[in-house]
């Protein structure tokens, strides 16, 4: 019987958009179409200095590190029988090529359809006619930017594809990937743009070939066609390094992109994702990244989920806004940023997750979304935000250890204060309502898992801590300020991959 062990199923990379032929061509002209890249460089989070780390591709280090293997040989693609453990590269590109193909660039709904025969393709080759190994295979699908729209259109259009290839898929990761759209100075790429296909972007055409209902406000839902916490998106923060069009691009993007997708439009409804430091593309890019890499493996093999979120209980004001808050609770307005960054221990270089001020990527609430729930019309209970959902593997742990613990840098601040619809003058920027770092240390045990957390501004990491609280609504970690701001972490710990 072929070999397939969960949870080491083929991986299929799917490409991104590729502008002009010339581009085209390029791409076509390489192998491993860009998931082969690495880099040697790391902006050092927003300050802007740069620092040397040679992370050599994901492709290099799935094959160094979980013993996967590409399918080429002789100069060819491999026809016959090959290992679960295989790395495909979805030339979908290759017809548009001027050499190797007809120079007629597939759509998005012809390369989804190409995308269904090679699952199938794919599992003849890795099980032949053998009926228990067809049965136990899966396929994981990889992407970048428009690959992610392609792997859509696959799984959400009823007119593409079966339900019978739709269903060995596992589980999708997408890189930057323009969920909802690309839009440049806030405007959406408009449908009649069809030079070099930019309508791909546009969200009248995207719900046209991802099957979903026509002129819709928004297109990232997944429409109930796949779980969505199957489907992973990485955002990416940094607008600053992505030098496509000559720098035009991030411009027209803004701040709050990758340099050529907007925060807002990089998830699925319902998803996990994790926000990272990197642009769209190029030396500082999202796919040739080692944060990149570390979501991806332990997303798609690791056995532990958590997932963090916050229930305020309190929102201190300034004394001085309080005042005028005690005279009239309805004549006070405040929005706050909660930003949240989570690395596992011992990674020096990456961070699995960063959510933050400095990268307009920061969760945004407004006080009465939290606190007072019956100003915002068709709210039933608090917009909690969600901090992050984080995927870990324990043969990660170091050994001796059976714990897996990974630190949470939390800090609360406000945009400002407004009274009687005139901002208050005294706010200090920069100001925090709670500000600490959390080490949670999770360790199997029977049944369950056993949960401790501990403050490190104040105490020592390696210290195992106290023993996390809970109550009717599950797991929390309490967090007060002696501003009086008052809050629990609540944190949701569950098995993955089982």
């Amino acid at each position: 019987m072929p070999s397939i062990k969960h949870p080491f199923y083929p991986i299929i990379y799917v490409r991104g958009y590729a502008m002009t032929q010339a581009e085209i061509d390029a791409t076509v002209s390489t192998p491993y179409m860009g998931f082969n890249l690495g880099a040697t460089k790391v902006r050092q989070n927003w300050q802007g200095k740069v620092i040397k780390h040679i992370f050599e591709s994901p492709l290099v280090r799935l094959m160094k590190d979980y013993r996967y293997g590409d399918i080429y040989a002789d100069g060819k693609v491999r026809e016959g029988s090959i290992p679960a453990k295989s790395l495909i590269i979805y030339r979908y590109y290759e017809s548009g090529d001027t050499h190797l193909g007809t120079g007629n660039v597939p759509s998005v709904i012809e390369a989804a359809k190409g995308l269904h025969q090679l699952i199938l393709d794919t599992q003849k080759q890795v099980c032949g006619d053998d009926r228990k190994a067809r049965k136990a295979f899966k396929v994981y699908l990889v992407a970048h930017s428009m690959g992610g729209l392609v792997c859509r259109s696959f799984l959400q259009n009823p007119n593409v594809g079966t339900q019978t290839s739709k269903q060995l898929v596992d589980k999708v990761f997408t890189y930057a990937t323009p969920h909802n759209g690309i839009e440049m100075a806030g405007v959406n790429v408009p449908s009649f743009l069809g030079i070099w296909d930019m309508n791909n972007f546009s969200r009248k055409e995207m719900a046209k070939y991802l099957g979903l209902p026509q002129n819709p406000q928004r297109v990232d839902s997944l429409n109930d066609k796949f779980d969505p916490k199957r489907f992973f998106c990485l955002v990416g923060t940094n607008h600053k390094d992505y030098e496509a069009a000559a720098g035009l691009s991030r411009k027209l993007a803004g701040e709050m992109s990758d340099g050529l997708v907007k925060i807002t439009n990089a998830a699925v409804d319902y998803a996990p994702r994790a926000f990272v430091y990197r642009s769209h593309s190029g030396p500082f890019g999202i796919v040739n990244s080692e944060e990149g890499y570390q979501n991806l493996v332990r997303f798609l093999f690791g056995n532990i989920k958590v997932t963090g979120s916050l229930e305020v209980e309190n929102l201190p004001l300034p004394p001085s806004v309080q005042k005028e808050y005690a005279k009239n609770k309805d004549n006070i307005r405040a929005s706050y940023l909660f930003e949240a960054t989570v690395a596992p221990r011992g990674s020096m270089t990456y961070k699995l997750t960063e959510r933050r001020k400095e990268t307009h990527s920061a969760v945004l609430r407004k006080f009465d979304e939290l606190l007072r729930i019956k100003n915002v019309k068709g709210l039933k209970k608090p917009r909690s935000p969600v901090l992050f959902s984080v995927f870990l593997d324990t043969r990660e742990r170091p050994t001796g250890s059976r714990s897996l613990v990974f630190t949470l840098d939390l800090s609360v601040s406000t945009t400002g204060y407004e009274i009687d619809k005139f901002l208050f003058d005294k706010h200090l920027p920069g100001e925090f309502l709670y500000r600490d770092t959390v080490t949670v240390r999770v360790t199997p045990s029977k049944g369950g898992w056993n949960v401790r957390y501990n403050f490190i501004d104040d105490y020592w990491g390696e210290s195992k801590g106290k023993a996390i609280e809970q109550d009717s609504e599950g797991l929390y970690i309490p967090l007060e300020s002696k501003k009086g701001f008052k809050a629990k972490l609540r944190l949701n710990v569950e098995s993955w991959n089982e």
